[in-house]
């Protein structure tokens, strides 16, 4: 399960050492670690990373399968998660050590920056693949952070993108040594910690109104 430590004036969230999919108790330890950080006053930041060879493989279709009944419901709770990074009042940043698929790779781009591991890893957006069409939500979501090119192409294709080539397209803003990642995700919240606060919510949230007021529609989040 996700645990959160603190360095200096940056929180990081470790989401875990497995496949790190959103279970529902994963998504409710997520935002209960969010409520914290947000809450605390002062200089802070936010860095999500992960142990293993996973950074997020995605929703978890496991359990969203053996609970079908639920789908609507599930599917709000995940991009409620994607529009509280969003907008969340303090710079985040992913740090992305192993693999970043799907809502995975949703979720990172709901950070403000992303640090990817240079040598191995992928991030992709596989749903055209595994006949999954995105939401429109997480379209919206995908098309308010990339560049329209690199969102057609990760949309349309499945691409895999390798630490290299993400950072080549906007994907990742760094891509560094596999040792390097999580301390330069650090380096990177730290430097911006003196930002968070109202102001910085704000902007977030005008910036990118039409993407979260879609996000936080409940009402038929699936179409």
């Amino acid at each position: 399960m996700p645990s959160l430590d603190r360095q200096d004036n940056v929180f990081v969230l470790d989401l875990g050492d497995g496949e790190n999919r959103f279970h529902p108790d994963w998504i409710t330890a997520v935002g209960a670690a969010l409520d914290e950080v947000e809450q605390a006053e002062g200089p802070r930041a936010l860095v999500t990373a992960a142990t293993g060879k996973f950074y997020s493989n995605g929703l978890d279709l496991d359990w969203l399968f053996a609970h079908a009944d639920q789908q609507q419901e599930y599917v709000a709770s995940v991009q409620g998660l994607f529009a509280r990074m969003l907008s969340l009042p303090v710079i985040t940043v992913a740090a992305l050590q192993g693999h970043t698929f799907a809502a995975g790779a949703m979720f990172s781009l709901a950070h403000d920056f992303r640090v990817m591991r240079a040598d191995r890893g992928y991030w992709c957006l596989p749903e055209a693949e595994i006949n999954i069409p995105f939401t429109p939500g997480m379209a919206a979501l995908v098309q308010a952070r990339l560049t329209p090119g690199t969102a057609h192409e990760a949309m349309l294709t499945a691409r895999r993108y390798g630490g290299t080539d993400a950072a080549a397209t906007g994907i990742a803003d760094r891509a560094v040594t596999e040792d390097a990642v999580r301390s330069t995700a650090v380096e990177l919240a730290q430097a911006q910690a003196g930002k968070a606060g109202d102001t910085l919510g704000t902007i977030k949230s005008r910036m990118y109104a039409p993407a979260l007021a879609t996000l936080r529609d409940t009402t038929a989040p699936l179409n």
